[in-house]
C-alpha cells in the first residue's frame, strides 16, 4: 500500500490535520527527525481504514528555534506525541495547552535532548525530584501510592489513588520509568539487522513488532513478498494472539480468587509455547520474520490448535458460570465508547467499548478472513470475552491459513539498495495495532525508527475506565487492560 506524503507549511499544519480527521483518519504517529544543518523535521502519520488510506504531513523547523503548531486542540493523543516529541528533540509544541513534560522525568538535565544527533552520552543526572500530582482535597480524602516498584517481574510504573474509603475519585498514572533510548538504537543499523531490536521492544509482542519493522523496510526498499509467505508471517501474530490471551483470561479469573482457572490456563499457554518453539525454534516466535523474508521449521497441527480452544471455551464457561466472578467482571471498569473513540484506544480495550479497528481489516497485507469481535459495555467482562472470542476465531484462522499451504516454508528477498526512502509498517498485535515508520539512506542503514505500541494509545484510558469504582478493583481493571509498560517507555 502507498503511502501519501506532502509537505506543509506552519500556517497549513493544523487546517490539513483538522481535514484528515473529520475525514475519518486517525493520527498514528507523531515523528521527530533531526536533519542536522537542515533543521528538524517533523512527520505526522495519519490512518484510515476499509480501504486502507495512508497520508503523512510533513512540516520543516529551523534548528535555532524548532518549534511545531500544535494539534492538541483537535486530537488528544496528538498533544501527547508533541509532548513526547518536546522531551527527546526539544521541538516545542507552539499553543499547547499542557506542554509539561511527559518522558522526561525530574532528576533528568535540563537541555539534554537524548534523540538529537549531538546529543552525546548522558551528562549527570540530578537528584531525583517531585512530579506535581494534582492534589485532590476534601474531608475524608486520602492518598494511595503504588510503584514505580512492584512485585514479581512487571516493570515500573506509579500510580496514585485519590480516595474516599474504597471509591476512587482520581487515579493518576505515571510511567517512563525507563527510558531504553530504543529508537535511538535502530540508527546507523543495516535495513536488514534491526529486526533483532524489533522482537525485543515488547517481549510478548515479539512477532507483531518483527513484522510491523520487516514491512516498513521493504516499503522502504521496494520488496515484494510473495502472498504465501504473507500468510504464513500473518499465522505467527495468531499465534502470538493465542498464548497472550489464554494467559490473560487465567490471570483475571485469578485476580478474583478462581485459581483453578489460573491452573488450566498455564497449562494451555505452556502448550502454545511448546508449539511456537515446533514451529519457530523460539518460544516466543522469534528468529522467524526478518525484512525480505520468512523462515520456519514446521506448521502447527489445527488438530492440537483446535483441542486448546476446546480448553479455553471450557475455563471460560467455568470462570463466567461462576456468579461471584461473573458480577466481579460484569459493569467493573467501563470504558464508554466515546471515551475510548477520544482517546484513540486500540485493540481488544477499543473492540470491548464497541469500536471496529482492527489492522487486519484496516490496513490488509493479505486477504485473510478475520472474524471481528466487538463488545458494547467496555467493562471487564467484555474485555475477558474478547479475549475469549478471538481465541476461538484465531484458532479458525490459523487452520484455514495452513490448510493447503504446501511445504514451503523459507523465502527470502534480497533487500538491494533501491536508493532508500521511507516505509509504514501496519500490524494488528494481539494488543492492537503496531505500526513502525523507518527511514532507510542510500547506503542501506536506518536513519530513524519511530515505533507506536498499541499500549501507548491505551494508557491513559485506564485511569478513565476507574471512574466511579473501587480500589479493590484495580488489579482486576488493569490486568483486564494488560497493557505493556515496555512498549510504552521505548
Amino acid at each position: 500500500m502507498t503511502t501519501t506524503r506532502r509537505t506543509v507549511g506552519h500556517d497549513e499544519l493544523a487546517a490539513a490535520a483538522a481535514g484528515l480527521l473529520a475525514d475519518g483518519f486517525r493520527l498514528a504517529l507523531v515523528a521527530g527527525h533531526d536533519d542536522g544543518d537542515d533543521g528538524f523535521r517533523v512527520v505526522y502519520l495519519f490512518l484510515a481504514g476499509r480501504p486502507d488510506r495512508r497520508v503523512e504531513l510533513t512540516v520543516i523547523t529551523d534548528r535555532d528555534r524548532p518549534r511545531v503548531p500544535s494539534l492538541d486542540e483537535f486530537s488528544f493523543p496528538a498533544g501527547r506525541f508533541e509532548r513526547e516529541m518536546r522531551d527527546l528533540y526539544g521541538i516545542e509544541p507552539v499553543g499547547h495547552p499542557r506542554p509539561r513534560p511527559l518522558v522526561r522525568h525530574a532528576h533528568w538535565p535540563e537541555h539534554w535532548h537524548p534523540m538529537r544527533h549531538d546529543a552525546g552520552p548522558p551528562p549527570p543526572f540530578s537528584a531525583a525530584g517531585r512530579f506535581p500530582f494534582l492534589e485532590v482535597e476534601g474531608p475524608g480524602v486520602y492518598e494511595i501510592p503504588v510503584g514505580p516498584v512492584h512485585a514479581g517481574m512487571i516493570e515500573p510504573g506509579h500510580f496514585r489513588f485519590s480516595a474516599i474509603g474504597e471509591s476512587i475519585i482520581r487515579l493518576k498514572a505515571r510511567l517512563w520509568y525507563v527510558h531504553r533510548g530504543v529508537e535511538k538504537l535502530f540508527e546507523g543499523r543495516a535495513a536488514g539487522d534491526g529486526v533483532e531490536l524489533a522482537e525485543r521492544i515488547s517481549g510478548d509482542t515479539s512477532a507483531g513488532h518483527a513484522l510491523a519493522h520487516s514491512l516498513a523496510v521493504e516499503q522502504a526498499l521496494g520488496v515484494d513478498l510473495p502472498d504465501w509467505a504473507h500468510r504464513l508471517r500473518a499465522m505467527l501474530v495468531e499465534l502470538e494472539r493465542l498464548y497472550n490471551h489464554v494467559a490473560d483470561m487465567g490471570a483475571l479469573a485469578n485476580d478474583v480468587g478462581f485459581s483453578l482457572a489460573e491452573a488450566h490456563a498455564q497449562r494451555v499457554r505452556e502448550r502454545l509455547l511448546r508449539i511456537n518453539a515446533a514451529v519457530t525454534g523460539h518460544r516466543l516466535l522469534r528468529n522467524a520474520i526478518r525484512p525480505g523474508g520468512i523462515s520456519l521449521r514446521a506448521l502447527p497441527d489445527p488438530a492440537e490448535l483446535r483441542a486448546a480452544a476446546g480448553d479455553v471455551a471450557e475455563i471460560a464457561e467455568l470462570s463466567l458460570r461462576n456468579s461471584v466472578i461473573y458480577d466481579r467482571f460484569a459493569a467493573t471498569g467501563v470504558l464508554a465508547r466515546g471515551d475510548a473513540q477520544a482517546l484513540g484506544c486500540l485493540g481488544y480495550v477499543a473492540r470491548a467499548s464497541g469500536l471496529r479497528t482492527d489492522a487486519r481489516l484496516d490496513h490488509p497485507i493479505t486477504e485473510l478472513p478475520v472474524r471481528e469481535v466487538t463488545g458494547e459495555a467496555g467493562d471487564v467482562l467484555d474485555r475477558y470475552t474478547a479475549r475469549r472470542d478471538e481465541f476461538a476465531a484465531s484458532v479458525r484462522l490459523i487452520t484455514e491459513l495452513v490448510t493447503g499451504h504446501g511445504e514451503t516454508l523459507e523465502f527470502t528477498a534480497p533487500l538491494g539498495l533501491g536508493g532508500g526512502g521511507a516505509g509504514v509498517g501496519i500490524v494488528e498485535g494481539w494488543r492492537g495495532t503496531v505500526v513502525h515508520r523507518v527511514e532507510v539512506d542510500a547506503g542501506g542503514r536506518l536513519t530513524r525508527v519511530k515505533v507506536v505500541d498499541p499500549s501507548w494509545f491505551n494508557w491513559p484510558a485506564l485511569p478513565v475506565a476507574m471512574n466511579d469504582t473501587i480500589v479493590p478493583d484495580f488489579p482486576l481493571v488493569n490486568k483486564s487492560f494488560n497493557l505493556s509498560y515496555a512498549g510504552n517507555d521505548l
